[in-house]
Protein backbone atom coordinates (compact mmCIF):
# COMPACT_ATOMS: atom_id res chain seq x y z
CA UNK A 1 0.00 0.00 0.00
CA UNK A 2 1.15 3.61 -0.49
CA UNK A 3 2.34 5.27 2.71
CA UNK A 4 -0.06 8.05 3.60
CA UNK A 5 1.17 8.53 7.16
CA UNK A 6 2.19 12.12 7.84
CA UNK A 7 5.54 12.53 9.59
CA UNK A 8 5.72 16.21 10.52
CA UNK A 9 8.66 18.40 11.53
CA UNK A 10 7.59 21.59 13.29
CA UNK A 11 9.96 24.55 13.19
CA UNK A 12 9.80 28.28 13.83
CA UNK A 13 11.88 29.97 11.11
CA UNK A 14 12.61 32.79 13.59
CA UNK A 15 14.42 30.27 15.81
CA UNK A 16 15.48 27.60 13.32
CA UNK A 17 17.91 29.70 11.29
CA UNK A 18 19.22 31.91 14.08
CA UNK A 19 22.99 31.48 14.41
CA UNK A 20 23.57 34.07 17.16
CA UNK A 21 24.13 32.41 20.54
CA UNK A 22 24.06 35.40 22.93
CA UNK A 23 20.51 34.70 24.25
CA UNK A 24 20.32 37.90 26.28
CA UNK A 25 17.28 38.17 28.56
CA UNK A 26 14.70 40.30 26.70
CA UNK A 27 17.29 40.87 23.98
CA UNK A 28 16.47 42.82 20.84
CA UNK A 29 16.57 41.43 17.33
CA UNK A 30 20.02 43.00 16.91
CA UNK A 31 21.32 41.48 20.16
CA UNK A 32 19.82 37.97 19.94
CA UNK A 33 19.37 37.59 16.21
CA UNK A 34 16.57 36.11 14.16
CA UNK A 35 16.35 33.29 11.63
CA UNK A 36 15.28 34.05 8.09
CA UNK A 37 13.27 32.03 5.60
CA UNK A 38 16.40 31.87 3.44
CA UNK A 39 18.25 30.14 6.31
CA UNK A 40 16.08 27.09 5.61
CA UNK A 41 18.38 26.06 2.81
CA UNK A 42 18.38 23.11 0.45
CA UNK A 43 20.94 21.47 2.74
CA UNK A 44 18.67 21.92 5.76
CA UNK A 45 15.71 20.50 3.87
CA UNK A 46 17.74 17.56 2.57
CA UNK A 47 18.67 16.69 6.17
CA UNK A 48 15.05 17.04 7.34
CA UNK A 49 13.87 14.78 4.53
CA UNK A 50 16.64 12.27 5.30
CA UNK A 51 15.31 11.92 8.86
CA UNK A 52 12.10 10.52 7.40
CA UNK A 53 9.83 13.56 7.46
CA UNK A 54 7.09 14.06 4.89
CA UNK A 55 5.84 17.51 5.97
CA UNK A 56 7.27 20.65 7.55
CA UNK A 57 5.05 22.88 9.67
CA UNK A 58 6.49 26.38 9.34
CA UNK A 59 5.23 28.10 12.49
CA UNK A 60 4.92 31.89 12.72
CA UNK A 61 4.95 32.63 8.99
CA UNK A 62 2.02 35.06 8.83
CA UNK A 63 2.74 38.60 10.03
CA UNK A 64 2.12 39.14 13.72
CA UNK A 65 2.46 42.06 16.11
CA UNK A 66 6.01 42.78 17.32
CA UNK A 67 7.96 45.33 19.35
CA UNK A 68 10.50 45.66 16.55
CA UNK A 69 9.83 48.89 14.68
CA UNK A 70 9.56 48.55 10.91
CA UNK A 71 7.92 51.94 10.33
CA UNK A 72 10.94 53.01 8.26
CA UNK A 73 9.76 50.63 5.53
CA UNK A 74 6.13 51.64 5.77
CA UNK A 75 4.84 49.10 8.31
CA UNK A 76 2.98 50.73 11.17
CA UNK A 77 4.66 50.13 14.53
CA UNK A 78 2.77 48.09 17.12
CA UNK A 79 2.08 49.43 20.61
CA UNK A 80 4.28 47.36 22.98
CA UNK A 81 1.63 47.52 25.68
CA UNK A 82 -0.35 44.97 23.66
CA UNK A 83 2.53 42.80 22.44
CA UNK A 84 3.89 39.81 24.37
CA UNK A 85 7.68 39.61 24.09
CA UNK A 86 10.11 41.63 21.98
CA UNK A 87 9.50 39.41 18.96
CA UNK A 88 5.78 39.03 19.64
CA UNK A 89 3.45 36.06 19.63
CA UNK A 90 3.03 34.25 16.29
CA UNK A 91 -0.60 33.81 17.32
CA UNK A 92 -1.37 37.54 17.46
CA UNK A 93 -1.84 38.01 13.72
CA UNK A 94 -1.39 41.55 12.42
CA UNK A 95 -2.05 40.92 8.72
CA UNK A 96 -3.46 37.64 7.39
CA UNK A 97 -2.16 38.43 3.91
CA UNK A 98 1.45 39.15 4.81
CA UNK A 99 4.67 37.46 5.90
CA UNK A 100 6.40 38.22 9.22
CA UNK A 101 8.85 41.01 8.37
CA UNK A 102 11.53 39.59 10.71
CA UNK A 103 11.81 36.52 8.49
CA UNK A 104 12.77 38.34 5.29
CA UNK A 105 16.27 39.12 4.08
CA UNK A 106 14.72 41.87 1.95
CA UNK A 107 11.42 42.94 3.54
CA UNK A 108 10.17 44.36 0.23
CA UNK A 109 10.24 40.84 -1.20
CA UNK A 110 9.11 38.93 1.91
CA UNK A 111 6.17 37.22 0.17
CA UNK A 112 8.44 36.18 -2.68
CA UNK A 113 10.92 34.75 -0.17
CA UNK A 114 8.11 32.65 1.31
CA UNK A 115 7.08 31.40 -2.13
CA UNK A 116 10.71 30.41 -2.74
CA UNK A 117 10.74 28.47 0.55
CA UNK A 118 7.60 26.59 -0.52
CA UNK A 119 9.30 25.79 -3.81
CA UNK A 120 12.49 24.62 -2.07
CA UNK A 121 10.49 22.43 0.27
CA UNK A 122 8.60 20.79 -2.57
CA UNK A 123 11.79 20.32 -4.60
CA UNK A 124 13.22 18.40 -1.66
CA UNK A 125 10.17 16.16 -1.34
CA UNK A 126 8.58 17.91 1.63
CA UNK A 127 5.03 19.26 1.89
CA UNK A 128 4.30 22.58 3.59
CA UNK A 129 1.95 23.28 6.50
CA UNK A 130 1.39 26.77 7.93
CA UNK A 131 -0.75 28.13 10.76
CA UNK A 132 -4.29 29.39 10.44
CA UNK A 133 -5.34 31.35 13.53
CA UNK A 134 -9.13 31.73 13.24
CA UNK A 135 -10.26 32.73 16.73
CA UNK A 136 -8.43 35.99 17.32
CA UNK A 137 -6.15 38.66 15.85
CA UNK A 138 -3.70 41.19 17.26
CA UNK A 139 -5.21 44.31 18.81
CA UNK A 140 -3.21 46.26 16.20
CA UNK A 141 -4.57 44.26 13.25
CA UNK A 142 -4.51 46.18 9.96
CA UNK A 143 -3.66 44.69 6.58
CA UNK A 144 -1.40 46.78 4.39
CA UNK A 145 -1.00 44.21 1.59
CA UNK A 146 -4.56 42.86 1.30
CA UNK A 147 -5.71 42.30 -2.28
CA UNK A 148 -7.85 44.93 -3.96
CA UNK A 149 -11.47 44.77 -2.91
CA UNK A 150 -10.80 43.04 0.42
CA UNK A 151 -12.37 44.72 3.43
CA UNK A 152 -10.36 44.68 6.67
CA UNK A 153 -11.71 43.07 9.83
CA UNK A 154 -14.04 45.47 11.59
CA UNK A 155 -14.03 47.98 8.76
CA UNK A 156 -17.80 47.70 8.28
CA UNK A 157 -18.76 46.93 11.91
CA UNK A 158 -21.44 48.81 13.83
CA UNK A 159 -19.37 49.55 16.96
CA UNK A 160 -22.41 50.77 18.90
CA UNK A 161 -23.56 47.15 19.23
CA UNK A 162 -22.13 44.61 21.62
CA UNK A 163 -23.01 41.89 19.13
CA UNK A 164 -24.25 41.64 15.60
CA UNK A 165 -23.81 38.56 13.37
CA UNK A 166 -22.63 40.99 10.67
CA UNK A 167 -19.83 42.42 12.85
CA UNK A 168 -16.33 40.92 12.74
CA UNK A 169 -15.63 41.79 16.38
CA UNK A 170 -17.46 41.93 19.72
CA UNK A 171 -17.63 45.35 21.41
CA UNK A 172 -18.10 46.83 24.86
CA UNK A 173 -19.87 50.05 23.83
CA UNK A 174 -18.97 53.24 25.65
CA UNK A 175 -15.89 51.80 27.42
CA UNK A 176 -12.21 52.04 26.48
CA UNK A 177 -9.82 49.09 26.52
CA UNK A 178 -7.66 48.94 29.66
CA UNK A 179 -4.11 47.53 29.47
CA UNK A 180 -3.58 45.00 32.30
CA UNK A 181 -1.70 46.30 35.28
CA UNK A 182 1.72 44.90 36.12
CA UNK A 183 2.87 44.36 32.54
CA UNK A 184 6.37 45.65 31.70
CA UNK A 185 6.59 45.22 27.92
CA UNK A 186 10.05 44.47 26.62
CA UNK A 187 11.67 44.46 30.05
CA UNK A 188 13.41 47.23 31.97
CA UNK A 189 15.84 48.10 29.17
CA UNK A 190 13.18 48.55 26.50
CA UNK A 191 12.17 52.13 25.77
CA UNK A 192 9.47 53.34 23.43
CA UNK A 193 7.27 56.45 23.41
CA UNK A 194 4.30 54.06 23.17
CA UNK A 195 5.32 52.13 26.31
CA UNK A 196 3.00 54.09 28.57
CA UNK A 197 0.53 51.54 29.90
CA UNK A 198 -2.14 52.76 27.52
CA UNK A 199 -3.60 51.59 24.24
CA UNK A 200 -6.11 53.59 22.23
CA UNK A 201 -9.06 51.27 21.59
CA UNK A 202 -12.55 52.73 21.87
CA UNK A 203 -14.93 51.11 22.24
CA UNK A 204 -13.07 48.17 23.72
CA UNK A 205 -13.27 44.87 21.88
CA UNK A 206 -13.62 41.44 23.49
CA UNK A 207 -10.36 39.61 24.19
CA UNK A 208 -9.33 36.42 22.38
CA UNK A 209 -9.89 33.95 25.22
CA UNK A 210 -13.58 34.89 25.50
CA UNK A 211 -13.18 37.82 27.90
CA UNK A 212 -16.15 40.09 27.20
CA UNK A 213 -15.16 43.09 29.30
CA UNK A 214 -12.82 46.03 28.62
CA UNK A 215 -10.17 45.09 31.19
CA UNK A 216 -8.64 41.64 30.66
CA UNK A 217 -6.07 40.41 33.18
CA UNK A 218 -2.38 39.95 32.56
CA UNK A 219 -3.06 36.20 32.43
CA UNK A 220 -5.57 36.58 29.59
CA UNK A 221 -4.77 36.79 25.89
CA UNK A 222 -4.97 40.55 26.32
CA UNK A 223 -2.93 41.21 23.18
CA UNK A 224 -5.66 39.71 20.99
CA UNK A 225 -9.22 40.45 19.86
CA UNK A 226 -11.90 37.77 19.65
CA UNK A 227 -13.40 37.25 16.18
CA UNK A 228 -17.15 36.91 15.71
CA UNK A 229 -18.44 33.88 13.77
CA UNK A 230 -22.08 34.60 14.57
CA UNK A 231 -22.18 33.29 18.13
CA UNK A 232 -23.62 35.39 20.94
CA UNK A 233 -21.81 34.23 24.08
CA UNK A 234 -23.42 36.20 26.87
CA UNK A 235 -26.85 34.60 26.88
CA UNK A 236 -26.61 30.84 26.46
CA UNK A 237 -24.18 30.85 23.50
CA UNK A 238 -26.76 31.35 20.76
CA UNK A 239 -25.96 30.83 17.08
CA UNK A 240 -27.03 33.27 14.35
CA UNK A 241 -26.49 31.40 11.10
CA UNK A 242 -29.63 32.39 9.16
CA UNK A 243 -27.15 33.87 6.70
CA UNK A 244 -23.41 33.35 6.41
CA UNK A 245 -21.59 35.94 8.57
CA UNK A 246 -19.21 38.20 6.61
CA UNK A 247 -16.24 36.89 8.60
CA UNK A 248 -16.71 33.39 7.12
CA UNK A 249 -16.24 34.69 3.60
CA UNK A 250 -13.18 36.68 4.65
CA UNK A 251 -11.57 33.58 6.13
CA UNK A 252 -12.32 31.54 3.01
CA UNK A 253 -10.61 34.22 0.93
CA UNK A 254 -7.58 34.22 3.24
CA UNK A 255 -7.06 30.44 3.09
CA UNK A 256 -7.59 30.44 -0.67
CA UNK A 257 -4.88 33.12 -0.90
CA UNK A 258 -2.36 30.86 0.89
CA UNK A 259 -3.44 27.65 -0.84
CA UNK A 260 -2.88 29.42 -4.15
CA UNK A 261 0.76 29.73 -3.09
CA UNK A 262 0.93 25.90 -3.07
CA UNK A 263 0.67 25.50 0.71
CA UNK A 264 -0.29 21.86 1.33
CA UNK A 265 -2.05 22.15 4.67
CA UNK A 266 -3.10 24.24 7.63
CA UNK A 267 -2.58 23.66 11.33
CA UNK A 268 -5.64 25.42 12.73
CA UNK A 269 -5.28 27.08 16.12
CA UNK A 270 -7.79 26.51 18.95
CA UNK A 271 -10.51 25.13 16.68
CA UNK A 272 -13.01 24.53 19.49
CA UNK A 273 -13.27 28.30 20.06
CA UNK A 274 -14.77 28.58 16.56
CA UNK A 275 -18.17 26.96 15.75
CA UNK A 276 -18.03 23.59 14.04
CA UNK A 277 -20.56 24.88 11.52
CA UNK A 278 -17.91 27.24 10.16
CA UNK A 279 -15.44 24.40 9.59
CA UNK A 280 -18.16 22.29 7.96
CA UNK A 281 -18.79 25.18 5.55
CA UNK A 282 -15.13 26.10 4.95
CA UNK A 283 -13.17 22.87 4.64
CA UNK A 284 -15.19 21.11 1.91
CA UNK A 285 -15.01 24.21 -0.31
CA UNK A 286 -11.23 24.40 -0.03
CA UNK A 287 -10.74 20.65 -0.48
CA UNK A 288 -12.88 20.75 -3.62
CA UNK A 289 -10.61 23.40 -5.11
CA UNK A 290 -7.25 22.21 -3.76
CA UNK A 291 -6.89 18.44 -4.00
CA UNK A 292 -5.04 16.88 -1.08
CA UNK A 293 -5.19 19.95 1.18
CA UNK A 294 -4.78 18.83 4.81
CA UNK A 295 -6.45 20.32 7.90
CA UNK A 296 -5.00 19.67 11.37
CA UNK A 297 -6.91 20.99 14.36
CA UNK A 298 -5.54 21.97 17.76
CA UNK A 299 -8.22 20.46 20.01
CA UNK A 300 -8.46 19.63 23.71
CA UNK A 301 -12.09 18.65 24.38
CA UNK A 302 -12.14 14.90 23.82
CA UNK A 303 -15.93 14.94 23.92
CA UNK A 304 -15.90 17.03 20.74
CA UNK A 305 -13.34 15.02 18.73
CA UNK A 306 -15.94 13.13 16.69
CA UNK A 307 -17.84 16.33 16.03
CA UNK A 308 -14.87 18.18 14.58
CA UNK A 309 -13.74 15.18 12.52
CA UNK A 310 -17.04 13.89 11.16
CA UNK A 311 -19.01 17.15 11.04
CA UNK A 312 -16.26 19.75 10.89
CA UNK A 313 -14.23 17.92 8.26
CA UNK A 314 -10.82 17.90 9.94
CA UNK A 315 -8.34 15.32 8.75
CA UNK A 316 -6.46 15.19 12.07
CA UNK A 317 -6.72 16.51 15.63
CA UNK A 318 -4.18 16.89 18.41
CA UNK A 319 -4.12 13.97 20.83
CA UNK A 320 -2.91 16.05 23.75
CA UNK A 321 -5.66 15.24 26.26
CA UNK A 322 -5.12 11.53 25.83
CA UNK A 323 -1.96 9.91 24.54
CA UNK A 324 0.38 12.83 25.25
CA UNK A 325 -0.77 13.05 28.86
CA UNK A 326 -0.49 9.27 29.37
CA UNK A 327 2.96 9.07 27.76
CA UNK A 328 4.22 12.01 29.79
CA UNK A 329 3.28 10.34 33.08
CA UNK A 330 5.06 7.16 32.03
CA UNK A 331 8.15 9.01 30.77
CA UNK A 332 8.44 10.84 34.08
CA UNK A 333 7.70 7.65 36.07
CA UNK A 334 4.99 9.51 37.96
CA UNK A 335 3.37 7.64 40.86
CA UNK A 336 0.50 5.55 39.55
CA UNK A 337 1.56 5.85 35.91
CA UNK A 338 0.38 2.83 33.95
CA UNK A 339 0.41 1.70 30.34
CA UNK A 340 -3.22 0.69 30.78
CA UNK A 341 -3.87 4.43 30.30
CA UNK A 342 -2.72 4.00 26.70
CA UNK A 343 -5.44 1.38 26.27
CA UNK A 344 -7.94 3.85 27.67
CA UNK A 345 -6.98 6.39 24.99
CA UNK A 346 -7.65 4.29 21.89
CA UNK A 347 -10.48 2.32 23.48
CA UNK A 348 -12.44 5.36 24.70
CA UNK A 349 -12.29 8.91 23.33
CA UNK A 350 -10.21 7.87 20.28
CA UNK A 351 -12.28 4.78 19.54
CA UNK A 352 -12.99 4.66 15.82
CA UNK A 353 -10.98 7.82 15.12
CA UNK A 354 -7.45 6.73 16.06
CA UNK A 355 -6.35 7.24 12.46
CA UNK A 356 -7.32 10.91 12.78
CA UNK A 357 -5.19 11.65 15.86
CA UNK A 358 -1.87 13.52 15.64
CA UNK A 359 0.62 12.20 18.21
CA UNK A 360 3.61 14.10 19.64
CA UNK A 361 5.76 14.49 22.74
CA UNK A 362 6.79 18.10 22.09
CA UNK A 363 5.45 21.14 20.31
CA UNK A 364 5.77 24.91 20.79
CA UNK A 365 3.17 24.91 23.61
CA UNK A 366 4.63 22.01 25.57
CA UNK A 367 7.70 21.58 27.74
CA UNK A 368 10.89 20.08 26.38
CA UNK A 369 11.43 16.43 27.33
CA UNK A 370 15.02 17.18 28.37
CA UNK A 371 13.89 20.13 30.48
CA UNK A 372 13.88 20.06 34.26
CA UNK A 373 10.09 20.48 34.30
CA UNK A 374 9.57 17.34 32.18
CA UNK A 375 11.84 14.27 32.24
CA UNK A 376 15.22 15.98 32.57
CA UNK A 377 16.77 13.51 30.12
CA UNK A 378 15.94 13.41 26.40
CA UNK A 379 16.83 9.71 26.15
CA UNK A 380 13.87 8.86 28.40
CA UNK A 381 11.60 9.77 25.49
CA UNK A 382 12.53 6.66 23.49
CA UNK A 383 9.68 4.33 24.56
CA UNK A 384 7.15 7.15 24.39
CA UNK A 385 8.23 8.11 20.90
CA UNK A 386 8.03 4.50 19.75
CA UNK A 387 4.42 4.34 20.93
CA UNK A 388 3.52 7.83 19.66
CA UNK A 389 4.90 7.01 16.22
CA UNK A 390 3.65 3.44 15.79
CA UNK A 391 0.38 3.12 17.71
CA UNK A 392 -1.85 4.02 14.76
CA UNK A 393 -1.92 5.24 11.17
CA UNK A 394 -2.42 8.90 12.15
CA UNK A 395 0.40 11.47 11.97
CA UNK A 396 3.36 11.83 14.29
CA UNK A 397 5.15 15.13 14.91
CA UNK A 398 8.60 16.15 16.15
CA UNK A 399 9.44 19.69 17.29
CA UNK A 400 12.70 21.20 16.08
CA UNK A 401 15.38 20.64 18.72
CA UNK A 402 13.63 17.63 20.23
CA UNK A 403 15.75 15.25 18.16
CA UNK A 404 18.96 16.68 19.66
CA UNK A 405 17.77 16.98 23.26
CA UNK A 406 17.08 20.71 23.64
CA UNK A 407 16.29 21.45 27.30
CA UNK A 408 15.09 25.09 27.03
CA UNK A 409 16.96 26.26 30.11
CA UNK A 410 16.53 29.71 31.61
CA UNK A 411 14.12 32.62 31.23
CA UNK A 412 14.13 34.43 27.90
CA UNK A 413 12.08 37.57 28.53
CA UNK A 414 8.32 37.31 28.31
CA UNK A 415 8.82 33.54 28.39
CA UNK A 416 9.98 32.38 31.82
CA UNK A 417 12.18 29.49 32.93
CA UNK A 418 9.58 26.79 32.33
CA UNK A 419 11.33 24.29 30.00
CA UNK A 420 9.52 25.70 26.96
CA UNK A 421 11.35 27.18 24.00
CA UNK A 422 10.07 30.74 23.78
CA UNK A 423 7.77 31.75 20.96
CA UNK A 424 7.62 35.37 22.19
CA UNK A 425 11.28 36.40 22.35
CA UNK A 426 14.27 36.65 20.03
CA UNK A 427 16.29 33.58 20.92
CA UNK A 428 18.52 30.78 19.74
CA UNK A 429 17.99 27.07 20.44
CA UNK A 430 21.39 25.93 21.79
CA UNK A 431 21.14 22.21 21.01
CA UNK A 432 19.71 22.90 17.57
CA UNK A 433 22.48 25.41 16.90
CA UNK A 434 25.01 22.67 17.63
CA UNK A 435 23.43 20.58 14.89
CA UNK A 436 22.99 23.55 12.55
CA UNK A 437 26.71 24.34 12.88
CA UNK A 438 26.47 27.88 11.53
CA UNK A 439 24.44 26.81 8.51
CA UNK A 440 26.34 23.63 7.59
CA UNK A 441 23.55 21.45 9.05
CA UNK A 442 26.03 18.64 9.64
CA UNK A 443 25.76 18.07 13.40
CA UNK A 444 29.44 18.76 13.95
CA UNK A 445 28.77 20.42 17.30
CA UNK A 446 26.72 17.61 18.80
CA UNK A 447 27.88 15.51 21.73
CA UNK A 448 28.04 11.73 21.45
CA UNK A 449 24.74 11.40 23.35
CA UNK A 450 23.05 13.97 21.11
CA UNK A 451 24.25 12.08 18.05
CA UNK A 452 22.87 8.86 19.53
CA UNK A 453 19.51 10.52 20.20
CA UNK A 454 19.29 11.99 16.71
CA UNK A 455 20.24 8.64 15.20
CA UNK A 456 17.35 7.04 17.13
CA UNK A 457 14.82 9.56 15.80
CA UNK A 458 16.15 9.16 12.28
CA UNK A 459 16.00 5.37 12.48
CA UNK A 460 12.51 5.33 14.01
CA UNK A 461 11.04 7.73 11.47
CA UNK A 462 12.62 6.04 8.48
CA UNK A 463 11.44 2.63 9.70
CA UNK A 464 7.99 4.17 10.06
CA UNK A 465 8.12 5.66 6.57
CA UNK A 466 9.19 2.38 4.98
CA UNK A 467 7.03 -0.05 7.00
CA UNK A 468 3.71 -1.13 5.54
CA UNK A 469 2.55 -2.51 8.89
CA UNK A 470 3.47 0.53 10.97
CA UNK A 471 2.12 3.06 8.49
CA UNK A 472 -0.99 1.30 7.21
CA UNK A 473 -1.55 -1.78 9.36
CA UNK A 474 -4.21 -2.97 11.75
CA UNK A 475 -3.66 -2.81 15.52
CA UNK A 476 -3.93 -5.69 17.99
CA UNK A 477 -3.41 -5.04 21.69
CA UNK A 478 -1.35 -7.67 23.54
CA UNK A 479 -1.55 -6.37 27.09
CA UNK A 480 -4.41 -8.66 28.18
CA UNK A 481 -2.71 -11.67 26.61
CA UNK A 482 0.46 -10.98 28.61
CA UNK A 483 -0.65 -9.43 31.90
CA UNK A 484 -0.01 -12.71 33.78
CA UNK A 485 3.32 -13.48 32.11
CA UNK A 486 6.43 -13.46 34.37
CA UNK A 487 8.23 -10.15 33.90
CA UNK A 488 5.10 -8.22 32.89
CA UNK A 489 4.38 -4.93 34.61
CA UNK A 490 2.34 -1.84 33.81
CA UNK A 491 5.39 0.09 32.59
CA UNK A 492 5.48 -2.19 29.53
CA UNK A 493 3.25 -1.66 26.52
CA UNK A 494 2.87 -4.44 23.94
CA UNK A 495 0.94 -4.63 20.68
CA UNK A 496 1.02 -5.86 17.10
CA UNK A 497 0.74 -3.84 13.89
CA UNK A 498 0.16 -5.89 10.77
CA UNK A 499 -0.88 -6.04 7.13
CA UNK A 500 -1.02 -8.93 4.69
CA UNK A 501 2.63 -8.29 3.82
CA UNK A 502 4.21 -7.42 7.19
CA UNK A 503 3.79 -8.12 10.90
CA UNK A 504 5.56 -6.07 13.58
CA UNK A 505 5.50 -6.84 17.31
CA UNK A 506 6.01 -3.63 19.33
CA UNK A 507 7.31 -3.62 22.90
CA UNK A 508 7.92 -0.32 24.73
CA UNK A 509 9.63 -0.41 28.13
CA UNK A 510 9.06 2.70 30.26
CA UNK A 511 10.93 1.14 33.19
CA UNK A 512 14.28 2.67 34.13
CA UNK A 513 15.68 -0.89 34.13
CA UNK A 514 15.67 -3.65 31.51
CA UNK A 515 12.87 -6.20 31.45
CA UNK A 516 12.80 -9.83 30.31
CA UNK A 517 9.46 -11.30 29.29
CA UNK A 518 8.15 -14.20 27.22
CA UNK A 519 5.52 -12.52 25.03
CA UNK A 520 2.47 -14.59 24.20
CA UNK A 521 0.79 -14.06 20.84
CA UNK A 522 -2.88 -15.18 20.92
CA UNK A 523 -3.86 -18.28 18.95
CA UNK A 524 -6.25 -16.11 16.94
CA UNK A 525 -3.35 -14.07 15.55
CA UNK A 526 -1.04 -17.04 15.04
CA UNK A 527 -3.76 -18.76 13.02
CA UNK A 528 -4.46 -15.61 11.01
CA UNK A 529 -0.75 -15.19 10.26
CA UNK A 530 -0.17 -18.91 9.61
CA UNK A 531 2.64 -19.02 12.19
CA UNK A 532 3.85 -22.26 13.75
CA UNK A 533 7.09 -23.67 15.12
CA UNK A 534 10.37 -21.79 15.07
CA UNK A 535 10.16 -18.11 14.20
CA UNK A 536 12.90 -15.48 13.97
CA UNK A 537 12.14 -11.82 14.77
CA UNK A 538 14.39 -8.94 13.73
CA UNK A 539 14.36 -5.60 15.56
CA UNK A 540 13.86 -2.92 12.93
CA UNK A 541 15.61 -0.37 15.15
CA UNK A 542 18.82 -2.25 16.01
CA UNK A 543 18.98 -5.23 13.68
CA UNK A 544 19.14 -7.61 16.65
CA UNK A 545 17.34 -10.95 16.25
CA UNK A 546 15.15 -12.91 18.65
CA UNK A 547 14.28 -16.54 18.06
CA UNK A 548 11.58 -18.72 19.51
CA UNK A 549 11.66 -22.50 19.07
CA UNK A 550 7.88 -22.60 19.16
CA UNK A 551 5.95 -19.39 18.63
CA UNK A 552 2.89 -20.95 20.26
CA UNK A 553 4.73 -20.93 23.60
CA UNK A 554 5.82 -17.31 23.30
CA UNK A 555 8.62 -15.01 22.16
CA UNK A 556 11.36 -14.50 24.78
CA UNK A 557 12.76 -10.95 24.69
CA UNK A 558 14.91 -8.65 26.79
CA UNK A 559 14.04 -4.96 26.43
CA UNK A 560 16.54 -2.35 27.53
CA UNK A 561 15.80 0.31 30.11
CA UNK A 562 13.68 3.17 28.72
CA UNK A 563 13.77 1.54 25.33
CA UNK A 564 11.75 -0.55 22.92
CA UNK A 565 11.68 -3.09 20.13
CA UNK A 566 10.01 -3.21 16.73
CA UNK A 567 10.18 -6.94 16.02
CA UNK A 568 9.57 -7.75 12.38
CA UNK A 569 8.31 -11.28 11.75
Amino acid sequence: MPNNKLIIYQLLPRLFGNKITSNKFYGSVEENGVGKLNDITDKALVEIKAMGFSHVWYTGIIEHATMTDYSSIGIKADDPDVVKGRAGSPYAIKDYYDITTDLAVDPEFRISEFKELVGRSHKNGLKVIIDFVPNHVARTYASDVKPDGVRDFGEDDDTSLHFSPDNDFYYIPGQPFVVPGGYNPGGDDFTSPMKDGKFDEFPAKATGNDVFNPAPSINDWFETIKLNYGIYYLDGKKSYFDHIPPLWHKMLHILTYWADMAVDGFRCDMIEMVPVEFWAWLIPQLKAKFTGLVFIGEAYDKNQYNNYIHNGGFDYLYDKVGLYDAIRKLTCAEPGASTWEINAVWNNHCKGIDQHMLRFMENHDEQRIAGKHFAGDAMLAIPGMIVSATLATGPVMIYSGQEVGEAAEGACGFSGDDSRTTIFDYWGIPAHQQWMNNGAFDGAGLSAQQQELRAFYSKLLNVLKNSDALSNGAFYELMIANEHQPGFDTMLYIYMRYTATQKVLVIANFNRAERAINIRIPVELLTQFGLTGEVVFTDLLSGSTFTTADVATGVPVVVGASSGLLLNL
